[in-house]
């Protein structure tokens, strides 16, 4: 969910004109380390504020945003982390994420 403290870097980043993508998970299916309604914001140098659940899902998801900020176009991003991806990284969660990347200001 989008908590009071994100909600005012948000209002802060639109006020100053910055850039970012707010990363939404809107779907998930089986184990996955945040729920649906979690945001997060990823800025242009790759830092996050809030998290998606942190290690390589997290990774995975600010490389993506990062695409979608330099494209200018929002993106529904499937992370999947079913069990043989899971295992790969050393991750707990096996399930599925949908994540709404939205770029905003800028």
């Amino acid at each position: 969910m989008v908590n009071k403290e994100l909600l005012k870097d948000i209002i802060h980043l639109l006020e100053q004109g910055e850039a970012f993508v707010l990363a939404t998970i809107v779907r998930t299916r089986g184990s996955t380390p945040r729920e649906v309604g979690t945001s997060a914001v990823i800025l242009p140098d790759g830092r996050i504020l809030g998290t998606l659940g942190g290690g390589c899902a997290e990774a995975e998801i600010r490389q993506r945003a990062l695409e979608v900020l330099r494209k200018k176009k929002p993106e529904l991003f499937r992370l999947d982390l079913t069990a043989d991806v899971a295992e790969g990284e050393g991750m707990v969660c096996g399930g599925i994420m949908d994540v709404f990347l939205e770029p905003m200001g800028g």
